[in-house]
C-alpha cells in the first residue's frame, strides 16, 4: 500500500500516542461475556422445533413412521368416533321402533 505524506504524518503520530489512564475493574471479564452474549443466537421455541422437524424428517425411515403412526392414530380414532356415533343411533332407532310398535311403551 502506497503511502502519502499524511498517512506518514499519521503513523508516527500513533506510534507516540500513549494510554495512560487505567481500564475500569474487570473490563477483559465484561468484553468477553459480552462478546459471548453476542455469538450465541437466541432461538426461539417454534424455531428450535422446525429445525428439529426438518433435520429429522430429513430421514426417510423416520419420516415414514412418523406419517404411519399419525395415520394409525387418526384411523383408530375415527373408527371409535364412528363406533360410539352408531351406538346412539342404534339406541335411537331401538327406541322409535318400540314406541312404533306400541305408543304407550319407553324406549329403554
Amino acid at each position: 500500500m502506497k503511502m502519502k505524506n499524511n498517512d506518514t504524518e499519521l503513523k508516527s503520530l500513533l506510534q507516540e500516542w500513549r494510554v495512560t489512564s487505567p481500564l475500569p475493574p474487570r473490563f477483559g471479564e465484561q468484553v468477553w461475556k459480552r462478546i459471548e452474549r453476542a455469538e450465541v443466537p437466541s432461538i426461539s421455541l417454534i424455531d428450535a422445533v422446525r429445525a428439529w422437524f426438518a433435520m429429522a424428517f430429513a430421514r426417510p425411515a423416520f419420516a415414514v413412521a412418523y406419517v404411519s403412526a399419525l395415520l394409525v392414530m387418526g384411523l383408530t380414532l375415527g373408527f371409535v368416533q364412528a363406533s360410539n356415533k352408531a351406538t346412539s343411533l342404534e339406541r335411537q332407532l331401538e327406541a322409535r321402533y318400540v314406541q312404533s310398535i306400541d305408543p304407550y311403551q319407553r324406549g329403554q
